[in-house]
């Protein structure tokens, strides 16, 4: 069943709103804010948090928290970017630019320079598993991106910036503070917003993602987590009340429970037509085929797979502007086959070879992301005014 899709809105969406805060910084971008929070941002503070909750889509909120802090402290519903993932999503956060320019689409991305498809986060291989003997700095001078915390610290002598994260992600500011859970987490903002001096901050957790992935998004496991989550902020926000700060929370990308699997090792039809195995994500997926299989593959896939996947050309993909708009990074034609495949329901490509089946363990994921529907694109707009 297809479900309710939604394109990302470049206007209106997780880019407007870090650019907002960008610009309250005097950091100049091609890219607009959200008005809301411009206007919101035209007061001085001294502290301003931007916490971003991954997989927390505007449909896991609807399903555990009507009524709750973060529905009623709501000012607006945007959408992420495309591909709706923490890879591309993160990113635009990290560089207040679209997944269009930084380069950064996807989990899995394929590496002329190394051969290989790397997982960019956990830097690994994604057919064995095993870790990258390449360092970060390598892939970073090939996809590499000026952050947010540097292009402010370049336009503000008197703001420090600070990121608070898990332990497993990768350092991205100067100053980072570990945080692996939400209690940690609001500890960390309170030590920061009632010390001395301008800060940015923006605050990150690998939840509800985690959980939505293992239990679904319907699963109590995840309404304990916002539950928790909602009181945490409450103390929080009580503790810095009259502290001049301002508290956005949003999300990268919601989240959508997977009905049907298909490995596409297992796809005859499917590999006679491709040069290499698939790539990117599960729902949105990459596939080079071969020149003289052009026809036969769009055929056969409409006819096998177009009620559960929208097939596009590479052409038409950037054409509509899925990953947005700017100067198109030199890396993205690498990184895209001749043609991408949209989940528009419920189903997911297992995404593989027969080596990377024997080495390592397929993913069993209930719930997860990437694909084109409202469940997926669209996430909060938070804030606590805390002046």
């Amino acid at each position: 069943m297809n479900l309710e899709t939604l394109m990302p809105d470049y206007n209106h969406s997780i880019l407007n709103l870090i650019n907002s805060i960008l610009k309250k910084y005097n950091v100049q971008s091609k890219y607009r804010g959200l008005s809301k929070l411009d206007n919101l941002l035209e007061k001085e503070y001294k502290n301003v948090v931007l916490v971003v909750l991954d997989g927390m889509g505007e449909s896991i909120l609807n399903n555990f928290s009507k009524n709750g802090l973060f529905k009623n402290n709501e000012i607006d519903t945007i959408t992420s970017v495309y591909p709706s993932t923490t890879t591309a999503a993160m990113t635009t956060y990290y560089s207040g630019k679209p997944p269009i320019e930084t380069g950064w689409i996807a989990w899995s991305q394929y590496f002329k320079e190394y051969g290989k498809s790397l997982d960019l986060f956990p830097e690994k291989d994604s057919y064995t598993g095993d870790k990258l003997k390449i360092s970060r700095l390598q892939v970073d001078d090939i996809i590499g991106y000026k952050t947010v915390y540097e292009l402010i610290r370049e336009n503000n002598n008197d703001v420090k910036s600070y990121e608070i994260q898990p332990i497993h992600c990768a350092k991205k500011a100067k100053i980072t503070m570990t945080a692996n859970n939400i209690e940690e987490m609001c500890e960390c903002i309170e030590t920061l917003c009632t010390s001395n001096g301008n800060k940015f901050i923006m605050a990150y957790n690998d939840n509800p993602d985690g959980l939505l992935h293992k239990f679904g998004c319907k699963s109590e496991e995840v309404k304990e987590f916002i539950e928790n989550t909602e009181k945490e902020f409450e103390k929080l926000v009580d503790k810095l009340k009259e502290t001049d700060t301002l508290i956005i929370i949003s999300a990268d990308h919601g989240h959508n429970d997977i009905e049907e699997t298909i490995d596409v090792v297992e796809e005859e039809e499917l590999q006679e037509c491709l040069v290499m195995p698939p790539s990117l994500e599960s729902r949105a997926t990459s596939f080079l085929v071969k020149e003289d299989k052009k026809k036969e593959f769009e055929k056969m896939f409409n006819k096998k797979y177009g009620d559960r996947f929208k097939l596009y050309t590479k052409e038409e993909f950037l054409e509509k502007g899925f990953l947005g708009f700017g100067e198109k990074h030199k890396k993205i034609d690498d990184f895209l086959g001749n043609y991408i495949a949209v989940s528009i329901a419920s189903s997911r490509f297992l995404l593989g070879t027969d080596l990377s089946r024997e080495l390592k363990k397929p993913d069993e994921k209930k719930s997860t992301h990437c694909g084109l529907t409202r469940n997926e694109m669209e996430v909060p707009l938070i804030v606590f005014d805390l002046k």
